[in-house]
């Protein structure tokens, strides 16, 4: 009997109901869970489950049953509303091309809600999520549990339409104001219905017609926006991207002439322009371009402002969002509304927006305490840089400076005269002992200017000038000193012990270059506290230093640091990793989830370009050399500070290259910014790094996924060094450079 019943249950589950397959991943995705954790525990492989979320395949016995429970305790933990009582009419379509954005073509909206927002404020917005995946632990809204139905009519009003979810109250008990998140995608459907697509998979009916409208509905009704970063700074302002449809539907051009896009905006006299000026809105001095501000001016502390993202005017750089430009409108919400989330709503580029990142976390003023009638006033805010710019020391101004407007015109600044932090370019000839090993590994430090700002003290005021100053370690500045009398055959590397080491196989840590200096440079305090620490003494000449000082970049490391883990994470790789597990998670992890690796090269973007905006050159706009350019009017334009992250960087990476060179005997054969490249017989980094009982070296290199932690960067034979070298007839060439996937082109043959 009992075999009968064991047949009976086999039977019963062979035929397990199951949810459609947008539900399923709706449902694994809303409790955090990879497509590799549900293919581990159900002892499938992952291509398995990615098959049944997709509808390519369904499970069968036994996995199906044990499938059918999980998704079954899930859809008990986020239950999806009421469906709606609407027509339903099939809504699946093909994914949309490149040329296609935000067509309904590059949305897969079968069995997505869709909300009708009226312009009725008594009503208020419902809201339902679309059928793309809610971004993993991102914004607020991933929590809203999400609703599976079929798409309603898309005419404005829906007799038969119910309430979906109230709008009013996040379900995570976030901010009221900002209910639907940061920002939304809107795209028109097949039937010229608008719709913005939001964080969390939730769609809005967008009613408006026009782009003032588009804004004041943004503002009055759809609840876009994010919380401020810091106490005394402000909430973020909406986001509205605007797909290809968009503009169709708005009256903008879906591309940029070649005139408009060198201008970085549309004529003013373009009739969109012309309806935000007669409807009293204003344009920033971007005007109307691929990141555009629409706002009025502020009354009390309400702000009245929207930023429009514009895709296909090239707003996303693919250097930095890859394909974001190309993605459906759901999935395009999902990659911005995680990045928004974990980083800050974008304000820009990658670079802009960690530019404002640091002016989020530190504002520059705050409110007093109550004066003597209980008024409030603006005041500096401790730790920032200010509401006003200050001049930067003249050895720190870069070419066209108007601080050097008294140099001959054609005078070219040597080491004396300029501060040059930058990184390393360096590499050497192999020797013979090398020659005879395999083959070449190269190793990369994740987010290491991430790394080379935490903790780092900067100047936060102007410069003091200084003669023959005594070297202060703790105080930031750029000092001209002498460091040429520091041998690397012989420094300290513990407090007690120093190392023999062979100099000629070493790049200098002084010169970006590697090369030894040969006189009186301009360094900033890092370097010099390096050449200390070797155990050499110092005796600068002058000095530019910032008594003014402190961890500026620290929040801005923090919060880009647990962006960059979280993704990661969501992606497979987690910080607590083995050494071998944690290469083997990096093989490959891009293609577990694109849209997430896509916030990854995001967010390492955004610690690079933020850097390098605080020394922005000019950019055109009818510039003359030793003229101020737009950039120098605003505090965050601080040349030092960027160069001391620089320096810090390029000191780190060197600190452990030396480590490694004492303990092992092993010298580098290239290094390129954050990338060295060893000789070793094996093809993995764990072939030549000296791990004991699985601990590193101690102030080496070690594997891991941290800011500061290496990970695999590439590997080639030793051959093939040695040919491309030959080839290019560049015995020094820069093997770091190639060593990814082993291409050498020759524009970076230096011939």
């Amino acid at each position: 009997m009992s075999e009968l019943f064991d047949a009976v249950d086999a039977l019963v589950a062979s035929r397990s109901v199951l949810p459609p397959p947008a539900e399923r991943k709706r449902l694994r995705q809303a409790h955090g869970l990879t497509i590799d954790e549900v293919a581990t525990a159900l002892k499938v492989r992952r291509a398995t489950v990615s098959g049944w979320e997709a509808g390519k395949t369904e499970p069968r016995p036994p996995e199906r049953d044990a499938y059918a429970r999980m998704l079954k305790q899930l859809a008990v933990l986020y239950p999806a509303p009421t469906t709606l009582a609407a027509p339903e009419k099939d809504t699946a379509v093909p994914e949309g091309s490149a040329g296609e954005p935000g067509t309904p073509a590059g949305a897969p909206v079968a069995e997505a809600a869709v909300v009708t927002a009226t312009e009725n404020t008594q009503t208020g917005n419902t809201q339902t999520p679309a059928s793309a995946p809610a971004p993993v632990a991102a914004a607020p809204q991933t929590a809203t549990p999400p609703v599976r139905t079929t798409s309603p009519s898309s005419t404005s009003h829906r007799p038969g339409v119910k309430k979906a979810a109230s709008a009013g109250t996040p379900a995570d008990g976030g901010d009221p104001r900002f209910a639907n998140g940061p920002l939304a995608v809107v795209a028109v459907d097949a039937d010229g219905q608008a719709l913005a697509y939001c964080v969390g998979g939730l769609v809005l009916d967008v009613p408006a017609k026009s782009i003032p409208s588009l804004v004041e509905w943004t503002l009055r009704e759809a609840k876009f926006g994010a919380p401020k970063l810091s106490g005394p700074g402000k909430d973020a302002d909406p986001l509205i991207v605007l797909t290809a449809s968009a503009l169709e539907r708005y009256g903008l051009p879906t591309t940029l002439t070649d005139e408009e896009r060198h201008a970085g905006r549309i004529p003013e006299g373009h009739k969109v322009v012309k309806q935000l000026v007669r409807a009293e809105w204003k344009l920033t001095k971007r005007g109307l371009g691929p990141w555009a501000r629409i706002y009025r001016p502020a009354t009390g502390s309400e702000r009245a402002c929207v930023q429009l993202c514009i895709p296909s005017w090239n707003a996303l750089d693919t250097r930095h969002w890859g394909e974001a430009a190309q993605l459906a409108p759901a999935d395009l919400a999902r990659v911005l509304g995680v990045y928004a989330s974990r980083v800050m709503t974008p304000r820009g580029s990658t670079a802009v927006t960690g530019l404002e990142l640091m002016t989020a976390l530190h504002p520059p003023t705050r409110a007093s305490e109550p004066d003597a009638d209980g008024k409030r006033h603006s005041e500096h805010n401790p730790g920032s840089l200010g509401k006003d710019p200050v001049d930067c020391a003249p050895c720190e101004a870069p070419d066209g400076h108007p601080l050097l407007a008294d140099l001959p015109r054609f005078h070219v600044r040597g080491p004396g005269e300029k501060l040059f932090e930058e990184a390393y370019d360096w590499a050497r000839p192999m020797t013979d002992a090398e020659c005879t090993l395999r083959h070449l590994v190269g190793i990369d430090v994740n987010m290491a200017f991430a790394a080379g700002a935490n903790g780092l003290v900067v100047g936060l005021g102007a410069p003091t000038h200084v003669k023959n100053p005594q070297f202060d370690a703790k105080l930031p500045g750029s000092w001209l000193v002498d460091l040429s009398h520091v041998d690397l055959s012989r420094v300290k590397v513990a407090r007690d012990k120093r190392a023999d080491l062979d100099s000629s196989l070493l790049p200098s840590p002084f010169t970006p270059k590697g090369e030894q200096p040969q006189g009186p440079s301009w360094y900033a305090t890092p370097t010099v506290a390096y050449a200390v620490e070797l155990g050499y003494e110092v005796r600068p000449i002058e000095a530019y230093v910032r008594y003014e000082s402190g961890r500026y970049l620290d929040g801005w490391y923090q919060r880009l640091r647990n962006a960059f883990l979280a993704t990661m994470a969501d992606l497979g790789v987690h910080a607590d990793m083995s050494p071998a597990d944690f290469l083997a998670a990096m093989d490959g992890y891009r293609s577990r989830d694109p849209e997430l690796a896509i916030v990854v090269s995001a967010v390492k973007a955004t610690v690079k370009g933020g850097l390098g905006k605080l020394r922005e050159r000019p950019r055109g706009e009818g510039w003359k050399p030793c003229e101020p350019w737009r950039a120098l009017s605003r505090p965050t334009w601080r040349p030092d500070i960027r160069a001391a992250v620089i320096s810090r960087t390029r000191i780190n990476l060197h600190r452990k290259i030396v480590k490694h060179a004492a303990f092992t005997g092993q010298y580098p054969v290239a290094v390129l910014s954050d990338c060295v490249v060893y000789a070793a017989d094996g093809t993995s980094p764990l072939d030549f790094l000296p791990y004991r009982d699985g601990k590193p070296l101690p102030g080496g290199f070690k594997l891991g996924i941290n800011p500061g932690l290496v990970k695999h960067e590439g590997t080639q034979d030793v051959l093939w060094g040695e040919e491309v070298r030959e080839r290019f007839n560049a015995p020094e060439l820069n093997l770091a450079r190639y060593i990814k996937d082993g291409q050498v082109t020759d524009k970076d043959s230096r011939e």
